[in-house]
């Protein structure tokens, strides 16, 4: 291209011109090249498997066995005319009228144009029903039907003796729903040799390309069989309906097929969807939040490994989850005929495919395909799957709901998950995954299924950090412990730890109160004075009216105040403003009094007596406050001691517990012993003021 322009200067539009043309004759040389490579160039036979592959060039293709609809399907007219119908089904003529549909859906497939497959695509990805876009496109087909191909259609239709019944089996061999849950995967001790059966990139590739392919075959024979549903609805006559078929029949099958053409758009998008590439702490951090669940140790939930390319999340599920459940099925059981046929490749890869659909199948109880996608962090592509499920599957809709809260989570979405956790709620003792959730550990209390799933749920959004979310989910839950008490007490502490630690300083005593557990809320109120007392938050820690808690706090502040250093904490200031702010002076007086009388023997400095005196004037203060007859406290008389909550025994020096006097010795101290002890103390206080080293002596 630069040696082209031979000029130094060239306009817009030369330039132009010139890109267009060479990056064309880039391209063409890309197709010859393509074209080049994938030209077969020998067919080979495994003599022992049975395997067929396709050598070329460039790469190597593997031969699959077709299935029987997607056969008839594919097959050119004049081959399906030929097709033997004995080996489509054991009723010829239910094999000749099956033949006949499908030729009529093969007429259909080739009339629509790309704009009209177009709107069936945007159909599915948009979520809207399907029926509307075959109804649509039928009203294309006909408005455009310029080489009489209705016409066709409607003769072939006379040929069917029973188009409902056809339409009916059709959409049973294409249908992958089972009743239960496929058996969980049996370890593969037993044949060592199976272990690694099928898990080479190849393989994987193989058979995650035959199930796309698949998906790809049968949405488009769904797409076409709507539309003739919808042709059939249109022309009524009961001739073409075989024998007079009900409306409502013909109704029930247009509402089965739309659900099995979107499962198969939704296999179709996962087979072509590409896993993300997870870094190794992502998938670390995700392991501790899904053992949280206790979902950790489960198969599904294994970090996939380095891969040498590009993968899908199909090949993923399957490398990581499904190869190890279909191998041990198809090998591990009794009385298994493939056991017998041992590895021949046309029936082993066949019953691979048509056990690997069934996992991937959307409605079956089966939950694997979407933790395997959780597990791995793929939860980009987890709420894409989510998203074109939710709206038509009614199958595992609560672990739907789960999945899409955990994308939230992942996603910093905290109040969208939340409201999908609780959706989640609903399904709880209905569904296999939710069922796993809930299992209680050993030792733990059993509980309401719900609120054992709460729990969880409380412990995920606690790991991940999300107080203002495990509040609100805890109110919840308290609800659903209405006759529990002790799940309301676990609630509501852990209401109030979140509170607390947000300094949600009200909204956290509210929490304490309504605590039905005496031990918990004693627990919970040492707690609140701690924290308080460290955040400087004392107004609060006074102001609350502590209703059937008052000497209990007091019973906790005065055990802090005796136990710590005087000088560095101000637990008896605390616990004289909590006095006083109740009016209660007499108690107030003998905090302080009780203050500065430990001052006066731990702290023999000036500061101390300067602290000493000012205790001593509030005490006085405080008595002086209320009516003389009352003006009095209670101290431990000389050679007592103060009782210590919590405090560890006396023992003598053989470390035998010593015995404790039955009779407690008091003195009753009146306001003038009170003005005797602050005047000693300020002459203690001016003797040191004057000389500093008699502090000692002093105090």
């Amino acid at each position: 291209f630069q040696g082209s322009v031979t000029e130094y200067e060239c306009s817009l539009e030369e330039f132009w011109q010139l890109q267009v043309e060479f990056w064309s004759k880039f391209y063409a040389c890309c197709l010859q090249y393509q074209e080049a490579l994938s030209r077969p160039l020998a067919l080979h036979l495994n003599p022992y498997t049975n395997m067929v592959c396709l050598l070329k060039k460039g790469s190597l293709s593997f031969l699959v066995p077709c299935p029987m609809v997607d056969h008839l399907y594919l097959l050119s007219n004049e081959h399906l005319l030929t097709e033997d119908d004995a080996a489509i089904f054991d009723d010829l003529e239910m094999s000749r009228d099956v033949v006949c549909l499908v030729q009529c859906l093969r007429l259909i497939g080739e009339s629509i144009s790309m704009e009209m497959a177009f709107i069936m695509e945007m159909a599915c990805s948009r979520l809207q029903p399907p029926e509307k876009a075959a109804e649509q496109i039928l009203e294309d087909l006909i408005a455009n039907d310029t080489e009489n191909v209705m016409e066709d259609i409607h003769s072939k239709l006379q040929e069917i003796r029973n188009p409902i019944h056809a339409i009916g089996v059709l959409i049973r061999e294409m249908d992958y729903e089972t009743d239960a849950d496929m058996e969980r995967a049996h370890h593969l001790t037993m044949r060592l040799n199976l272990s690694q059966l099928y898990g080479s990139g190849t393989a994987v590739g193989v058979v995650c390309w035959g199930v796309c392919k698949i998906a790809t075959i049968r949405f488009l024979i769904c797409r076409d069989l709507l539309i003739l549903q919808q042709l059939l609805l249109r022309l009524g006559d009961p001739m073409v309906l075989g024998g007079g078929q009900l409306f409502q029949s013909q109704q029930d099958l247009l509402h089965r097929t739309s659900p099995l053409l979107l499962s198969y758009y939704l296999i179709r998008w996962a087979s072509q969807c590409l896993a993300s590439d997870i870094p190794v702490d992502t998938l670390e951090s995700n392991l501790q939040h899904l053992s949280v669940l206790e979902l950790a140790d489960t198969t599904a939930l294994t970090p996939h490994k380095l891969v040498s390319g590009p993968q899908t999340i199909v090949e993923l599920f399957f490398q990581e989850v499904a190869r190890k459940h279909i191998i041990s099925r198809l090998f591990l059981q009794p009385n298994t005929s493939l056991a017998e046929t041992s590895l021949n490749w046309p029936h082993l890869i066949t019953a691979i495919v048509a056990d690997f659909l069934p996992l991937l199948w959307p409605s079956n109880p089966g939950f694997l395909f979407p933790e395997c996608l959780m597990g791995s962090c793929q939860y980009t592509q987890l709420q894409e799957y989510i998203r074109l499920l939710q709206p038509w599957c009614h199958v595992n809709m609560g672990s739907c709901c789960f999945m899409m809260g955990r994308c939230y989570l992942v996603m910093g979405e905290g109040h969208k998950a939340l409201d999908c956790f609780c959706q989640a709620a609903s399904e709880v003792g209905r569904e296999e995954f939710l069922d796993r959730l809930i299992q209680p550990e050993e030792g733990e209390m059993v509980s309401t299924p719900r609120l054992q799933y709460y729990n969880k749920v409380l412990r995920l959004l606690d790991m991940v950090g999300l107080p203002e979310l495990v509040i609100q989910l805890a109110t919840l839950a308290i609800m659903e412990s209405a006759d529990d008490w002790r799940s309301q007490a676990t609630l509501r502490t852990c209401i109030f730890k979140h509170h607390l630690d947000l300094g949600h300083n009200s909204e956290a005593y509210v929490a304490l109160t309504q605590n039905p557990d005496p031990s918990r809320q004693l627990d919970c109120l040492r707690q609140l004075v701690v924290v308080l007392c460290e955040r400087s938050q004392l107004q609060d820690l006074v102001e609350f009216p502590y209703l059937n808690l008052h000497n209990e706090v007091v019973g906790i502040i005065e055990s802090h105040a005796r136990a710590v250093d005087l000088m560095t904490h101000n637990y008896y200031e605390l616990l004289y403003a909590f006095h006083i702010y109740r009016h209660n002076y007499r108690k107030a007086g003998t905090v302080m009094f009780e203050y500065g009388m430990r001052l006066g023997r731990e702290v023999r400095t000036l500061r101390g007596l300067q602290k000493q005196g000012n205790c001593f004037l509030a005490a006085i203060n405080c008595l002086r406050l209320i009516r003389p007859e009352y003006a009095w406290i209670v101290q431990p008389a000389s050679g007592a001691v103060y009782e210590r909550p919590g405090a560890s025994p006396k023992r003598n020096h053989d470390g035998e517990c010593t015995a404790v006097p039955t009779t407690r010795q008091i003195e009753i101290l009146e306001l003038e012993d009170l003005e005797k002890e602050c005047v000693l103390a300020r002459i203690r206080l001016t003797l040191v003021q004057h000389d500093l080293s008699t502090a000692a002596v002093a105090g």
